[in-house]
Formats: structure tokens, sequence, C-alpha cells
């Protein structure tokens, strides 16, 4: 393994240091240096989902088929109970699975390798011992979603007042591990890791030294890094492609921004939802969407073009479920059960309905026009989500739902608290 706690001079912008430096603080880098073309490039497959929010980033499954209705006596190809605490959704990938948990009790983090036609756990590697930081009771400390570049898999834990990336090959063994920067606990950690050409990039912010950083895929070293203000936030970050440019997209801080993903460099930055986000970024014809539920609650488009222009807002608390595009329409998941579909052009709302038994904190997974949605209880909602609203179905296994919904090669991969479900004919 190679334990990355420092990195060499790049660039000539922003603060920096020079040199090494062995002890725990990370390093300030540069981010004018123009990352590499990839030497081992990120493979993806038709029929796997490999890292938070699907192969596209944006909760949209492949065309499939999969049922709108189970139990835990009907569909149900297999059920394994998982060790530990986890809200990180599992990834899917080749003939695998693997997904974070922790021990609460013995204060440990692992990764699970599970077997994808049965559920058969093929590897358990533990990532951290130590004792945890604090959490909000609705967060848990093992709530980022992993990500798989074909080769590697890249896991994010918060642990001894830091934010640590550790990249593992698929049979289990450390590659390399490094401390991305300081975290300053407030409610815990949900960013996920984002894969850009050869850049692993991870949103820290916090209520201590926040930050932005991008490592190198290969290596871990901190490729470049920039501060963010400090305030507790909980987004993942997500890269882009409007007219032709790639922009790397974070809210919080009361404000949207846009990054350039090869070097940390601020594209633009608008007036943002709300000082504390918690949900990805969406995009849809030239207007990026964002919204935050504390203190203010805010959903919002903006215009993708570099102008800060505000196209609409409406006043609606959509904290931590992630945004999604159904048919040229926006489906909005709101925290308290209710769910609303609008115009993205005019903020127009075409419907809104109240559905399940308590609040959300998954985000919907789309097949078509019909979306899958956990509520906290484990209850998922079907539903087809076209100009009028359709309900299918409600099914309820053991255990809550926090996790998000994983639908790939004709299957749903469901996480509650106690159990990892195959759902399929």
């Amino acid at each position: 393994m190679r334990n990355q706690t420092a990195c060499c001079v790049v660039g000539l912008t922003f603060a920096f240091l020079v040199g090494c430096d062995g002890g725990r603080k990370d390093n300030s880098i540069s981010t004018r240096q123009i990352v590499p073309e990839d030497t081992v490039p990120i493979t993806t497959k038709s029929g796997d989902w490999p890292w938070w929010r699907g192969p596209n980033h944006n909760g949209i499954a492949e065309p499939q088929t999969v049922p709108h209705q189970w139990s835990e006596e009907n569909n149900i190809l297999w059920k394994v109970a998982i060790p530990g605490k986890g809200h990180a959704s599992p990834i899917v990938v080749e003939d695998r699975i693997f997904l974070p948990t922790a021990d609460d009790e013995q204060n440990i983090m692992s990764l699970l390798c599970l077997d994808r036609g049965t559920g058969k756990l093929l590897w358990k590697k533990q990532i951290h011992r130590g004792p945890f930081m604090h959490t909000h009771k609705k967060n848990s400390h093992a709530s980022a979603t992993p990500a798989w570049d074909g080769n590697l898999v890249f896991v994010v834990f918060m642990i001894e007042d830091g934010i640590f990336v550790t990249a593992l090959d698929r049979n289990g063994s450390m590659v390399w591990q490094t401390r991305a920067g300081d975290f300053d606990s407030k409610h815990g950690y949900g960013s996920s890791p984002l894969l850009y050409k050869s850049l692993v990039i991870i949103n820290g912010d916090n209520q201590g030294t926040g930050f932005l950083a991008a490592l190198d895929r290969q290596t871990g070293k901190i490729v470049w890094k920039i501060d963010r203000k400090n305030n507790s936030s909980f987004a993942t970050p997500v890269v882009a492609q409007i007219e032709g440019v790639d922009q790397l997209l974070l809210s919080g801080h009361n404000a949207v921004c846009s990054y350039d993903p090869e070097n940390g460099r601020l594209r633009w930055k608008s007036e943002g939802p709300a000082a504390t986000t918690a949900n990805t970024m969406l995009w849809h014809q030239g207007l990026v969407f964002a919204s935050g539920g504390w203190p203010e609650h805010n959903l919002m488009a903006v215009r993708a073009d570099g102008s800060g222009q505000i196209a609409w807002q409406k006043g609606i608390k959509s904290y931590v479920p992630s945004p999604v595009i159904i048919d040229n329409r926006l489906l909005v998941v709101q925290d308290a059960n209710i769910v609303r579909l609008f115009d993205p052009e005019s903020g127009e709302e075409l419907w809104k309905e109240r559905l399940g038994r308590r609040g959300y904190s998954a985000s919907p997974t789309v097949v078509g026009e019909v979306a899958f949605l956990p509520d906290e209880t484990g209850e998922v909602h079907v539903f087809r989500a076209g100009k009028t609203f359709e309900k299918i179905s409600s099914n309820k296994l053991e255990g809550n739902g926090m996790a998000s919904p994983i639908i790939c090669g004709n299957k749903i991969f469901l996480r509650t608290t106690s159990h990892l479900y195959c759902i399929g004919h």
C-alpha cells in the first residue's frame, strides 16, 4: 500500500506548499496544472452501476424490465444480512457488489464485496479502526457510496478528524490511502467520490477547513485542492457537459459553483439555494438545478452560461434527496414525503402528491417514466411520473430505507438498515 500524506508542487496560482509534510497536515495544492490524459481509462459496462447516481450521474437507469411489485415471498432473488450500519448505496460491477459498512460498537469501518449472483460474501476489508467522530442521528459512519473505475474501487470515510480516501483492487488488496483534508464534523459525512479522467474528486465541506480536492486515481497524490467556505455541506459533486464544456458542479454555502474539473479553477458562481445542501445537482438544456434545506428552503434553476442568472426558484424544502429528469420533466422529492413534478424550463408545477408514511433520505431511481423511491421506513414507492401522477405500488421489506435503490441488469439492489436485497422476476 502506498500511503499518501503529501504531494509535489504543481502550478502557480492559489496557496501551495513546497515539498513533503510527514505530519498530519495535508498539502494545499495549486489549481493551475492541467490534468494529463488517462494512462488507465475509466471503463464501465452496460448493465453495471459503478458509482453514486448511476452510469450517467443522474439517477437514470438503462431501459430494462424489473418488477414493480415485490414482498418477502415474491420476486426476491436473494437476501443477505449486512453487518454494521451504513446508508451508502451499493455499487454493482461485473460479478461483484461493493458496499461500505461501519460497526459502531467496535469502531470499525469496512468495505464488503459480495457475489452479484448470490449475495455471498467474497471478502470483507477493514479500512479504519479508531474512535468515531460525531454524526447526526439520521446519518451513518458509512454514507458515501463507493466508485469503480474498471480496475480499482474507491471508498471514502470520515475518521481521526479527517477525510480519508482508499483505493482497493477487486480482491480487496489496498493500493493506496490518502488523507484528503481536515474535517470538523457537525453532522458527519455523506459526499460520495466522483471519478473524472485520471482524478478522484472529493468534497470536504465542513465547519472547519472546508475544501474540494482531486486525487490521482493511480497513486492517491493530491493533484489540486481549493479552499471552500467553512460550513457543513454534504453534497456530492458532479461533472456535467454543458454546451461542450465540462463543468464541475457543487452547491452549498449559499452558492452554486461551477469549477473546471481539470484544475479546480472557478468558472462561475451564482447565488445558491441554502447555507447547507446535501444532494447532487442536476443539469438539463443549459440549466443547472440545486436545492437546499437549512436554514433556507429553496429549489432553483440557474443558467450555466456563466451569467449566474437565476431562471426560477421555489421556496420549498428538498434537502437530502437528489432531483431527477424524467422525459423532460423535473421530479423533486421533498424530505417530508411530498413529490413534485415541474417543467424544468419555466418552473411551472405540473403536479404535487403526498407519498409514504414518513420522510425521505434516499434519492429516486428511474427506469423510463417509472420512479422507485424508498421512504425512511423502508417502504419503496413505485409510481409513474408522467404528465399526471400514477401510483403503481408500495413495497415493504425488512429494515428502514436510507439508501437509494440500484437498478441494473434487470434487477433491483436495495439496501435497508439490516439487509441487502436482490429483486427480480
